[in-house]
């Protein structure tokens, strides 16, 4: 009766903090799909949603290319790679909004948040998750209102100094505030949105990581191997959905992102192309805001895929410490060898100085030896369990390529080899010119 008291006081505690969570960080994140619109909780939101959408990712940078090109400007006016910018911030928010959308709409903003999740983990997740939360929207805000503010400099700039230059209709003040406006609104919206689906998929990937760490202390424990199996299960489930949820977005940013470097690469190295300030800052801006988000996306792939894995690891660190500790004892299952000295390796034995700082040690990665409970679980068992997360490695997977540090090495070695190329036939088309 106790016992059922104890869980009941459990459950209730966790759910008061998950109604708490739902309640407060999850309606801030309502509010900024509603800032960056994309909410589509009605039929008169979704309406307004694609208008939106339309009207600001490919409407308005469709006339500002078409209408503000400037060709008869001067130099510092010039904008001879503004079709790159403006398709390379298209493309991304279009795939952004789509993704982002299907996401909400199939799911809810709840479930795609793993809010749902929350009544099964520890207090410690939880509060993990919760600061997190918080942090994300301020990640979000850092990202965005610095470029934000050099876009907004480089706009009022270019329609002042150059107001006789650029094309206009009627009143020539207004016709310009009214174009700047509209600009400065679409670069914000095409870029936050992308950024924002970024930040989404490393929060919810932070949320698996809590979840692998906390994970980490059954070894720590006496713990039986059916729950140790069942919660890996259960984490190994999350990254599966994690992975189908998001492998087209990874997958088509990659792509994306890369053929707006390559092509920005192409047009800046002509024999011909004057490279400026003036000229390619837009360029310059677009393509750190894309590379920034595109990191978020994979370093947060790479690390739970990291974190999953150092799981094997540490479960056979836990098997290799308790057959040590146990191999002089009597359990039916080993030889009994006696040895006339004490255990080889004793399980306090410090392998590191005090002068030593450790850097990199967590709870997943560390070398320290693990505290011994063997005795209520048996050596087959141990070995079938390391046996088992040898064999079935977890992490964040883009149609079944494991999104592990040795695919980000491969990942550079052919966005370099593709530069190389580039750079090589750039050159020599240059040089066969002159």
């Amino acid at each position: 009766m106790e016992e059922e008291r104890e869980f009941f006081l459990r459950s209730n505690k966790a759910f008061s903090g998950y109604l708490g969570l739902e309640g407060g960080e999850l309606q801030s994140f309502r509010s900024c799909l509603k800032w960056v619109c994309v909410d589509q909780s009605n039929l008169w939101r979704t309406g307004l949603s694609w208008s939106i959408f339309f009207v600001l990712a490919i409407g308005v940078p469709i006339l500002s290319h078409f209408l503000f090109s400037c060709s008869s400007c001067d130099d510092k006016h010039a904008r001879p790679y503004d079709v790159i910018v403006q398709l390379s911030l298209s493309s991304l928010a279009a795939l952004s909004f789509i993704s982002l959308s299907a996401l909400v709409k199939k799911y809810g903003l709840r479930r795609s948040l793993f809010l749902d999740k929350l009544c099964d983990v520890s207090e410690k997740v939880r509060l993990g998750y919760t600061q997190q939360l918080h942090r994300s929207m301020k990640l979000l805000s850092l990202f965005v209102l610095p470029c934000f503010a050099v876009e907004i400099a480089y706009k009022i700039w270019w329609y002042i100094t150059g107001a006789t230059q650029i094309p206009y209709l009627g009143n020539i003040y207004l016709s310009h505030a009214i174009a700047c406006t509209l600009e400065l609104c679409s670069w914000l919206y095409r870029t936050a949105i992308f950024l924002l689906v970024c930040v989404l998929f490393r929060l919810i990937c932070h949320m698996q990581i809590l979840r692998l760490e906390d994970f980490a202390q059954v070894f720590q424990k006496e713990s039986d191997v059916g729950s140790v199996l069942k919660e890996h299960l259960r984490i190994r489930r999350n990254l599966r959905i994690i992975s189908h949820r998001f492998r087209v977005f990874i997958l088509s940013s990659l792509i994306l992102v890369t053929a707006s470097q390559l092509a920005s690469l192409l047009i800046t190295t002509r024999s011909s192309a004057k490279v400026t300030i003036y000229k390619a800052g837009e360029l310059a801006l677009c393509s750190i805001s894309l590379v920034t988000g595109l990191g978020i996306c994979l370093r947060s792939a790479t690390k739970i895929t990291h974190k999953a894995q150092s799981v094997t690891c540490l479960a056979a660190k836990w098997h290799v410490c308790a057959t040590i500790d146990t191999f002089d004892a009597t359990d039916g299952e080993t030889p009994t060898i006696r040895a006339a000295s004490a255990q080889v390796f004793p399980v306090n034995t410090n392998w590191g100085s005090d002068d030593e700082e450790g850097d990199g040690d967590d709870a997943l990665d560390n070398t320290k030896m693990i505290p011994i409970y063997a005795h209520t679980i048996s050596f087959h068992k141990r070995q079938a369990l390391v046996t088992y997360l040898e064999n079935n490695r977890a992490g964040i997977t883009v149609f079944g390529f494991m999104l592990d540090r040795t695919w980000l090495h491969t990942i550079f070695g052919v966005e370099m080899s593709l530069v190389l190329w580039l750079l090589s036939k750039t050159i020599a088309w240059t040089l066969k010119k002159a």
